[in-house]
């Protein structure tokens, strides 16, 4: 029972020892452009040797640091949350095999290694989404799994087409990869796409929430959904001009701009913050796919500090409302959970881009460097449109959570007294005021040269005050009048639902997995394969076993008809 009791303070220790190991080396290799390569070769088969790699270079450890940061926080943060949970050991040690998959992925550089990685997250994460035994969450930790298997497949494509060169180390032969391998780039930005939950693969998201908020914090904040990203990252000097990366800047502008506005009509705490997610997903994978790789890794590293605090402020919330998650039964927790509301009104405007906050010096950056890219109008409007809803749904989850009567009436306990959940909140909301400026302090020492005019300088901006505006005075119409939103049901639907993907990637499954299966146990398990199967195989052997019974009973008659036969049979024989 000690053991028990403090596995998430040994944990914490851990991973917060390895943290500051991998932040202090990030930091030496940044400063003095050096790099580690360490290789184990498995096997040679046929002149081409399976080796298993590890990098050690910057941009590995410095986002080790922050895996092993935010871990080292949400297993702290677990030991309350889920300290009465009868399985609390399984559940810390599948989080540590969560992290270790996640490292294995982050350090490998060859497509060989990195497929212990990247199979394990999906793995693991399947155990994590079905931790709590109900048909929802077996139904969503299907939906997670089996889109996450596309992905596998495509690096195992990719596996076999690199064979070709005698080596799968991608990050070296990525700087020479012409023309002549735009299949490879094709499978391994479907690998990401998938991964990162990018059109149209993005119903997992949302449904992976089934799982428990600890598990959600580390998950969408800096784990699974961005190994596709950092997946791109490694890969990104091989898409320089390609077809690939024009789809796959217009689709993560399309996913940034569905899960924007889906977020405006969900009123799951969790769900919204997972929109919030996918399409600050969608901004990583649009900058890099305009070829500004170092950009989309400062807002990784920036995003991840404060929507890991976001998700552990809503688990407060929801652990503290017994479960309660649709953000119309709350209201006014500013007056009972001052603390708790402090740092989620910070991640909130650091996911916003509110100046001088995380979320702001790579989401200032990105747009303006959008702003000033050779993008299609198409792109410019998702873009500013996706920045305008940003703001629009914050605003509108602050004015339920934060602001208004208190509506959880019947509900006494509401408080935020847990220590240990504040401290470790207390670590991450920091970051997320001084990890944006401390990064690009060190990740950029020297500016971004941004030329614009005016109009396009101040559009970010405007945009944002204009969503922000508009989130807050749309949904206090909402309370004091009727919904205008009821008047257009259908387009307020598909919005909700993300487009129909959910629909698709499920109903429509299982209405054709359902008539398949159907015909096969028409045709077969009570038709053809009956007849010839188990049953048919049955009658025949019961007919073979009474002719052997009869044989083996001494009857006269049955020796007499046997020497007949046999005297017959050899006077044929002597005749021929």
């Amino acid at each position: 029972m000690i053991w028990s009791f403090s596995m998430h303070e040994i944990s914490m220790k851990f991973l917060g020892l390895m943290s500051v190991c991998c932040g202090v080396g990030g930091f030496l290799s940044l400063s003095s452009g050096s790099m580690n390569v360490v290789e184990w070769e498995l096997m040679m088969f046929h002149s081409t040797s399976v080796v298993f790699t590890l990098i050690f270079d910057w941009v590995s450890l410095m986002f080790l640091c922050f895996v092993f940061l935010i871990s080292s926080s949400v297993l702290f943060y677990s030991g309350s949350y889920m300290g009465q949970d009868k399985s609390f050991n399984r559940f810390m040690y599948i989080v540590l095999a969560f992290v270790l998959s996640m490292s294995m992925m982050v350090l490998s550089p060859n497509l060989i290694s990195i497929l212990l990685g990247w199979d394990g997250l999906g793995l693991v994460s399947y155990a994590l989404v079905i931790y709590y035994q109900n048909e929802k969450s077996a139904n969503a930790g299907l939906l997670t799994i089996l889109s996450n298997r596309i992905g596998d497949v495509a690096i195992l494509l990719g596996i076999g087409l690199m064979s070709s060169v005698g080596s799968w180390d991608f990050f070296l032969y990525s700087w020479y990869m012409d023309s002549s391998w735009e299949v490879l780039k094709i499978l391994l930005v479907l690998a990401a796409m998938t991964k990162s939950a990018q059109m149209p693969f993005s119903a997992w998201l949302p449904a992976a929430m089934a799982a428990p908020t600890p598990v959600s914090a580390l998950v969408h904040s800096s784990t699974l959904v961005t190994a596709g990203v950092y997946l791109m990252i490694r890969f990104s000097p091989a898409l320089g001009g390609s077809a690939p990366q024009s789809w796959l800047l217009i689709i993560s502008c399309l996913t940034m701009f569905m899960a924007g506005l889906g977020a405006n009509y969900e009123y799951d705490l969790k769900k919204i913050i997972a929109l919030s997610t996918l399409s600050q997903l969608g901004v990583m994978l649009s900058i890099l796919a305009l070829g500004y790789s170092n950009l989309a890794f400062f807002h990784l590293l920036s995003h991840a500090m404060f929507k890991a605090l976001l998700f552990m402020c809503a688990g407060v919330v929801i652990h503290s409302a017994m479960d309660c998650q649709d953000i119309r039964s709350m209201g006014g927790l500013i007056n009972f959970m001052p603390l708790t509301m402090s740092f989620m009104s910070v991640a909130n405007l650091a996911l916003c881009g509110f100046p001088f906050l995380a979320g702001f010096y790579s989401k200032d950056m990105i747009l303006e460097v959008a702003f000033m890219s050779w993008i299609n109008f198409v792109a410019l409007g998702l873009y500013i449109l996706s920045t305008g809803l940003t703001v629009m749904y914050t605003l509108r989850l602050i004015y339920y959570v934060l602001s208004g009567g208190f509506n959880l009436s019947a509900l006494n306990n509401v408080s935020d007294e847990d220590s240990v959940m504040s401290n470790s909140m207390f670590v991450l909301g920091v970051g997320a005021v001084l990890g944006g400026a401390s990064l690009s302090w060190v990740l950029f020492p020297e500016p971004f040269m941004v030329c614009m005019d005016s109009l396009m300088k101040s559009m970010a901006l405007s945009v944002s005050m204009l969503g922000g505006v508009l989130g807050y005075l749309f949904n206090m119409s909402s309370v004091s009048y009727k919904l205008k939103s009821l008047s257009n049901y259908n387009f307020v639907y598909m919005s909700g639902s993300m487009w129909f993907m959910p629909l698709l990637s499920s109903n429509s499954n299982k209405s054709i997995s359902l008539k398949v299966g159907g015909l096969v146990q028409k045709t077969g398990d009570t038709g053809w394969y009956e007849y010839f199967g188990g049953q048919g195989l049955f009658y025949l052997f019961s007919k073979m076993f009474f002719v052997l019974n009869k044989s083996q009973m001494n009857s006269m008659k049955v020796f007499m008809k046997v020497f007949v036969v046999s005297v017959i049979i050899v006077l044929f024989l002597l005749t021929t």
